[in-house]
C-alpha cells in the first residue's frame, strides 16, 4: 500500500491530488482523488478522511491532514495529548528535578523489559568494576591472585557479591576482609531491591484492552451518535468495567487567552458488570452536548481531541487495571457505520471475529 500526495498552489486556490495504491491478491489497484481549497488569512486546513471500498465488505481508511500557513510552508499535524499505547504525550519543561534522582522507582516500573534488565545488567558490572579497583587498591590481599590482576580482582568481587565462596580466591589482609563484608552487604540489599522489582513488574496488572482505530458519527435513533469499539483482548472477564469520554479543543477566552478546555462527554451506556465481548461506546449528540453542531472542519480548527478511559477489574488477580486511548479530528469519520463482529459457533456459542475489528461500511449497505 502507498500513498502519494501532491499540491499545487495557484494563487488563494490549491489544487491538491492523492494518488492511493493498493496490493492484493488480484493485482495492483491505483485511485486518484482531487480537491480544490481556498486558503484564509491565516492557514490551511486540509482534512482528508475517506474510505476506498475494494469488494463488498473490505474497506480501507484513507486519513491525511495537511496544514499550510499563509506563506504556504507546510507545518506539523495535530499530536496527539494520548498515545496510541495509552502513554501520554506530552513533553515537560523547567522542572528543577530528574525523575531520575526522586522518581527512580517510578522510572523503574514504567521501563520496558530490555530497558529494565539492561539497567539491572549495567549495575552490577559497575559495582563489580568498582570493588575490583578497590580490592587492586589494596595490594596483594586476595589469596591466589596474580598481584595486580584486574580480572582475578573482578571475579573475586563477582563470587563475594553472589556469595559463591569457591575457595580458591579468599581475603588474607583486614583491609580486603572490611571490603568483602561491605560488598556482601550491599550484594544483599541489591539482591533485595532487584527482587523486589522484579515482582512488583511481574505483578502490576495492565489491561489488554483494544480500541477501535477510528470513531464515527452517525445517525443512531434518529441522533447523530459518536461511536466507537472496545473489546478485551485477554480470556477473562473485566468486572465492574467504566468508561469515561472527555473532549479536549483549544478555545481563546475574551481576553485572548489561548487553553485547552475539557468538557465530559456523557454516554448511553458508561459501566458493563461483565467486560468479555466487544462493547460499542455510544453518546447521542444532542443539544446538551459539547459536540452539537461541530462540523468536521471546526474539529479541526478547534484541534479537538476525544479522550477515551477505561478502568476495571481483572478477575484474574483482583486487582484494578485502567486503559486509555484518544481520538484526533481526523480519525472521526462520518455516515459509516460498524460491521458487525458477532456471531454464533455450530453449538451456539458466541464469537467474535477480531479481524473485522476496524473494518467500516456505508449507511446504505
Amino acid at each position: 500500500m502507498g500513498t502519494k500526495i501532491l499540491a499545487l498552489k495557484l494563487d488563494f486556490l490549491v489544487y491538491l491530488c492523492i494518488e492511493y495504491e493498493f496490493r492484493s491478491g488480484a493485482g495492483k489497484h491505483r485511485f486518484f482523488f482531487y480537491y480544490s481549497i481556498y486558503l484564509d488569512n491565516r492557514r490551511l486546513y486540509l482534512p482528508l478522511s475517506f474510505w476506498v471500498r475494494f469488494s463488498q465488505g473490505v474497506s480501507l481508511p484513507v486519513n491525511t491532514l495537511r496544514i499550510m500557513t499563509k506563506n504556504h510552508r507546510q507545518v506539523s499535524p495535530q499530536n496527539r495529548m494520548i498515545n496510541r499505547d495509552g502513554s501520554f504525550n506530552v513533553v515537560r519543561k523547567g522542572l528543577s528535578y530528574s525523575h531520575w534522582h526522586y522518581d527512580l522507582y517510578h522510572v523503574l516500573i514504567k521501563l520496558s523489559w530490555a530497558k529494565f534488565i539492561a539497567f539491572i545488567s549495567l549495575g552490577y558490572i559497575i559495582a563489580n568494576v568498582l570493588f575490583a579497583f578497590a580490592y587492586l587498591a589494596g595490594g596483594d590481599g586476595i589469596e591466589n591472585a596474580r598481584p595486580g590482576n584486574f580480572w582475578d580482582a573482578f571475579f573475586f568481587s563477582v563470587q563475594t557479591m553472589a556469595s559463591i565462596g569457591y575457595g580458591a580466591m579468599y581475603p588474607k589482609t583486614p583491609y580486603v576482609n572490611i571490603l568483602v563484608t561491605i560488598e556482601a552487604l550491599f550484594g544483599l540489599l541489591g539482591l533485595a531491591m532487584a527482587s523486589g522489582l522484579m515482582f512488583a513488574r511481574f505483578s502490576l496488572p495492565k489491561a489488554r484492552v483494544i480500541f477501535s482505530r477510528i470513531a464515527l458519527i452517525a445517525p443512531h435513533n434518529r441522533l447523530p451518535t459518536l461511536m466507537f469499539r472496545v473489546a478485551n483482548k485477554r480470556q477473562n472477564w473485566i468486572l465492574e468495567a467504566q468508561v469515561r469520554v472527555s473532549l479536549v479543543k483549544s478555545e481563546f477566552t475574551k481576553e485572548g487567552d489561548f487553553m485547552r478546555r475539557f468538557y465530559d462527554i456523557p454516554l448511553v451506556r458508561s459501566q458493563s458488570p461483565l467486560f468479555a465481548l466487544s462493547w460499542l461506546i455510544m453518546h447521542e449528540i444532542n443539544e446538551d452536548s459539547p459536540l452539537y453542531g461541530v462540523t468536521p472542519q471546526e474539529m479541526i480548527d478547534h484541534e479537538m481531541e476525544i479522550i477515551v478511559t477505561l478502568t476495571g477489574i481483572d478477575e484474574t488477580v483482583s486487582q484494578t487495571i485502567h486503559a486509555r486511548h484518544s481520538f484526533l479530528a481526523e480519525e472521526i469519520t462520518w455516515n459509516m457505520r460498524f460491521v458487525d463482529i458477532l456471531s454464533k459457533t455450530s453449538d451456539g456459542r458466541r464469537c467474535i471475529d477480531y479481524s473485522r475489528f476496524h473494518d467500516v461500511i456505508s449507511l446504505d449497505d
